[in-house]
Formats: structure tokens, sequence, C-alpha cells
């Protein structure tokens, strides 16, 4: 038996695929697209016989129903109500995985239906698959549902954990789902495996005395989340489509077919790095540089009903870009232009730029606007700085003033809020490619 974890740091989030030792695999809380799993299990020889989810997901598309049509029966909480072929699991429950067996305990507190699962032996435990009751140095937030769930939902957590976790042997592995980097986390851990002893001894959550003092600290820990968490979990109930290993591509667009897409009301998402952005891009496009938190931060921004026509240069991961899309509840993009935007200027068309500067560059006489999130900028920022979370500017810009610089630790995220600002209708926007740290020591540099 061997449990390999796939890691998706964009997501900030761990499945995990189990060698059950007889030439068959279960995998544990799989994302939509399958190719992970599909490709570990190959080069290990394996087949797909389980697939189990501890809890609805708010922050990604399932992939069981990917994993189920590769052959795996599919495991879920009889408090998910799927609405399509699985087997519905309560607490209590044993399944006979061949030689091992999952026994699922129902943890409340991330989720109403979630189960934990202990992978046992006989009657020696081996790990547990915690989903997002326990994880290292933290609690997944309950606050997904609605507020009025937020904290009897903490209040189960609690239990969940004193009552039906810290029970176990200290020595027991426990594999979570969500970890950092995870929107769904409430906690500081970086690690993403534990065991039940060093989170017993280490969590803060896990210090307090009381009940109360737990509410209180896992609430007052909770920063803001993705729009697009309030869509997953129905999603996950009904079902996604199901594409396989290959989900389809988007059309090829000539410049004159985005024009006029564009004009109609798409939205055109530019994945290139962000200093081509910079350079020239289509007027009124959204600048999301593809990489790992390409799908969380077009989740956050944009529209699932809308077309997405996208920009990418060559050798850009197209269809890593499609299962992103995909696996934060987007179907693929409309089209993809053909040419890059190259092919948009031949034709005759003009291009918006950004002036993007290094810290060095930057000025003291024009504010100075941070679109991290608000518990990175409580850590460290430049003295001055306003914190704008990037999240905040899909409604609508602040009373910000002409001649903005945006920055945020590496300059893409600043470089998609200089794209909202610019459709918001703000101009002379600058982004820096600095952080706080770059920042702070050329504005020191300034001063002397």
């Amino acid at each position: 038996m061997e449990i390999i974890p796939i890691v998706d740091p964009g997501l900030g989030n761990s499945s995990y695929v189990v060698d059950l030792g007889d030439g068959s695999a279960l995998v544990v809380d799989p994302e939509r697209d399958p190719r992970p799993y599909l490709w570990e299990m190959e080069r290990r020889g394996l087949t797909p016989r389980f697939a189990a989810e501890t809890h609805l997901h708010a922050d990604f598309v399932s992939g069981s129903r990917e994993l189920a049509a590769a052959g795996a029966t599919l495991l879920a909480p009889v408090g998910s109500d799927l609405s399509f072929e699985h087997r519905p699991v309560e607490d209590g429950d044993d399944v006979d995985l061949g030689g091992l067996t999952l026994r699922a305990i129902a943890t409340p507190g991330h989720t109403p239906e979630h189960l934990g699962y202990v992978l046992e032996d006989g009657d020696e435990p081996l790990a547990l698959f915690s989903g997002g009751t326990l994880m290292a140095g933290g609690v997944a937030r309950t606050d997904l549902l609605s507020p009025e769930l937020t904290e009897p939902l903490a209040r189960s957590a609690y239990r969940s954990i004193r009552e039906r976790l810290l029970v176990l042997p200290d020595h027991l592995p426990v594999y979570p789902t969500h970890g950092s980097g995870s929107f769904c986390s409430a906690g500081p851990g970086v690690q993403r495996i534990t065991t039940i002893g060093r989170e017993r001894r280490t969590n803060p959550l896990l210090q307090v005395e009381t009940e109360d003092e737990f509410v209180a600290m896992l609430l007052g820990g909770l920063g803001s989340y993705p729009a697009y968490f309030l869509r997953m979990r129905e999603l996950n109930r009904s079902g996604p489509a199901v594409y396989g290993v290959e989900p389809p591509l988007p059309d090829r667009l000539s410049p004159h077919d985005v024009a006029s897409l564009r004009d109609r009301g798409a939205l055109v998402v530019d994945a290139r790095p962000i200093d081509r952005f910079a350079a020239g891009h289509i007027p009124g496009s959204l600048s999301i540089e593809l990489r790992d938190q390409f799908g969380t931060w077009l989740g956050w921004l944009a529209d699932p009903g809308r077309s997405v026509v996208v920009v990418v240069d060559p050798g850009q991961d197209l269809i890593g870009l499609v299962w992103q899309m995909l696996n934060v509840g987007f179907e693929p993009p409309r089209g993809v232009l053909v040419g890059g935007i190259e092919a948009w200027r031949a034709a005759g068309f003009h291009t918006s730029e950004i002036p993007l500067v290094s810290a060095r560059e930057i000025t003291r006489d024009l504010p100075l606007i941070d679109v991290r999130q608000a518990s990175e900028f409580a850590v460290d920022h430049v003295p001055g700085a306003i914190n704008v979370e990037l999240g905040e500017l899909v409604a609508g810009a602040p009373d910000l003033p002409r001649g903005a610089q945006v920055h945020c630790g590496h300059g893409q995220r600043a470089m998609t809020a200089a794209s909202l600002l610019l459709r918001h209708g703000i101009s002379g926007v600058t982004v820096t490619t600095g952080g706080p740290a770059e920042i702070g020591a050329a504005l020191a540099g300034v001063r002397r």
C-alpha cells in the first residue's frame, strides 16, 4: 500500500492516489482534470477502482465522474444527495477495498455532510483522509454556505475534531485535501501532510480550551474567497459533463472574429506573460497570466455565463488552460485568437498599453495600490500604501485617483488589477513588478 499525493499548487489542494497493493487504486477528492490520476495509475500499472469524496467541494469541480467513467466506483457522503450514480456512504460504514478497509467517520464542520475516511488494515489504522475538517496547522473555513450556518458549522468542527479525530492514535498520518494556498483554509499551516499528534501539539486552533475560544479564533481568521465558490456545491451535486483526457479545444478565430465576439459581449482573456500584455493588448481585455493560479482568478473575476475568447502566445499550454477553466466551473473558451496580438495588429486593429516598471522606477508622488489579500498586507506592506484586494475590483473601481501605481508580489495580480481598472475607466495606471520589500528599499533609496 502506498499513498501518492497529487498537489494542485494553484488551488492549494491535494488529492491522493492510493495504491491498494492488488493492481487497483483508490483516489480521494480528485479534481476535474483526470489526467494526473490516470497518468499516475498508468505509470504504476493500476486500474481505478474507487473514487472517494469527503464533501461537496466549493473550490473545484470534482473529477469523480471522470474516474467513474474510467471504471471506478464513486463513494460520496450520503448527505451530498448527488444526482448521478454513486455509492452513498455514512458514518460507521466500512468499504471493503480488497484486503484493506475504508471506514467513514462523520466530521461535519467545513460542510454539513463532511466525512473523514480512515484507511485500515484489519484493526490497524494506516491513514486518515481528513478533507477539510482537520488540516496541517488549521481547519477549513465554515462560511461557504450561508452566514446563518457559519457559527453552527464552526461549533460542529470543534466537536468533530475533539470527539472523532483526536481520539485516533497520535502517530496516524493525516492527509488533508485543503492546504497552504487554498482559499478554503483557515490557518497558517504550510505543510500538507501531518499526524494526529502533531496537530494536537501545534495546531493553534487546538491549543484553546473551550469551544467558544475555538469558534472565535476560527471565524476571526477568515478572509475573502473567490465568488465562484458559491456555485460549486450545486455543480458538484448535479454533476459536471465528462470529457475524458481530451476536452474540447476552442475554435481558431481570426482577428475579425474576435472583434465581432467582443463587440457582442464576449470577454477577451489575455493569458500571455504580463510584459507582453503591457506592451500591447486588445482594448478591454482582462489580463490573467497563464500560471497555476489562472483558474482561481478567472473564477473570481469573470462571469461563467459569458463567452470567453483567449489570447495566448505560441508554446503556452492551451490544453492546460482549458482544464483550469473546467476545474472552476467554466466550460471551454469560445475561441482562441490565431496568430496572437501580432495578427490583431496586422489586421488593422489598435492595441492598448499599460506601463510596466520596476520597483526602482516607482515614485512617492503618486498613490500606491497594493492588490494582495488583506492577510498578506497585514504581514508586510509599504508604508502609505492603500490595500484594495484584487477581488474587490470586480464590482467596480473604488475612488482611486488618476495615476495610481499598482503592485502585488511579482506583478501578475497587479496587471490583472490594472486591466480591470482600465475597463472601469480609470486611466494612467502603472504596474510595478516589485513587491513590498523591493519597493520599500527603493523608496528608502529615494529618501536618501
